[in-house]
């Protein structure tokens, strides 16, 4: 059964006539007839009534559903593949939540806008896990904390975070070794870098063995931060972003553990679908955007 039998039938049901079909897919009669009769004579079955009104059979309309799905699904993968300037498909993104939340709106409304036909799929997790997804081809990029060391992969720097120490009172110092022994860290679940940051900090301040206390949100730790059940350790633009929401107070941490780079990561450029491709042309749009607005500044 081929695809150019089925897309003729449909056009010879659409049409209601084998000349007006011939004349819509730009060929001769006789080859819309041929096929029609290719295809009724390998299925053993009548598809087209041919006395009178030109019209399917029973046979003939259940084929024409089927048809059109099977063409509409191969019309889609070749246009996929063909450089179209509108990308069409599947988009699938790993994120962590705090970049989720901050820095991925505007660049994913700007995308949306260019790319309408592009259904967009955000998954968010801790860096570990996202870099698996990725190796697995469960998502077709991701951003992660730090630049991941695969040859097979291509990674853009494309944020600059500094993370802070927050916590539900003003502080002028660093905590106590221990007020920091004795008090709760908040983090995201196990893979999350910077819950390898809260592990520093305590380390540098004499603590080993601080009690943290796993997350699923980034609201319920912010909220429960605000309460006073203990601190965290999260990028400086994400807590401002909430910090008219849940009245927290931050303290500036040592450089080595503060400063934090997020990477868009994602297979060689060669493999790349033109949703992907064009993804990345609009992030890169905004990274030069905000390196240029830094300069001015």
């Amino acid at each position: 059964m081929q695809l150019k039998s089925l897309r003729l039938l449909v056009a010879v049901a659409d049409t209601g006539s084998f000349g007006a079909a011939a004349k819509q897919l730009h060929t001769v009669q006789s080859n819309v007839t041929t096929h029609i009769k290719k295809l009724e004579e390998e299925l053993g079955v009548q598809l087209i009534h041919r006395a009178g009104r030109v019209r399917p059979t029973s046979a003939g309309l259940a084929l024409v559903e089927y048809a059109e799905r099977m063409l509409s699904a191969h019309d889609e993968a070749v246009s996929l593949f063909k450089g179209q300037e509108k990308a069409c498909g599947r988009l699938r993104i790993g994120a962590m939540e705090t970049t989720t939340a901050l820095r991925l709106p505007p660049i994913l409304a700007a995308y949306h806008a260019a790319q309408p036909d592009v259904d967009i799929q955000i998954k968010t997790g801790p860096t570990a896990e996202l870099v698996e997804l990725l190796l697995n081809g469960q998502v077709d990029c991701v951003f992660v904390a730090g630049r991941l060391e695969h040859g097979r992969y291509h990674s853009l720097k494309a944020f600059s975070e500094q993370l802070v120490l927050v916590g539900s009172a003003p502080m002028t110092k660093m905590p106590s070794s221990q007020a920091l022994l004795t008090s709760a860290f908040l983090a995201f679940r196990q893979g999350c870098s910077y819950r390898q940051r809260i592990e520093l900090l305590l380390a540098s301040q004499g603590v080993n063995a601080g009690r943290i206390f796993e997350f699923g949100s980034l609201d319920a730790m912010l909220g429960c931060v605000a309460a006073g059940m203990g601190y965290t350790v999260l990028p400086r633009g994400t807590v401002e972003a909430h910090q008219h929401r849940f009245g927290i107070h931050t303290l500036e941490l040592p450089t080595p553990i503060a400063n934090v780079d997020t990477y868009f990561v994602a297979p060689e450029p060669e493999t790349w679908t033109p949703a992907l491709a064009s993804f990345a042309e609009t992030l890169r749009d905004a990274v030069v955007e905000d390196e240029l607005q830094l300069t001015a500044s």
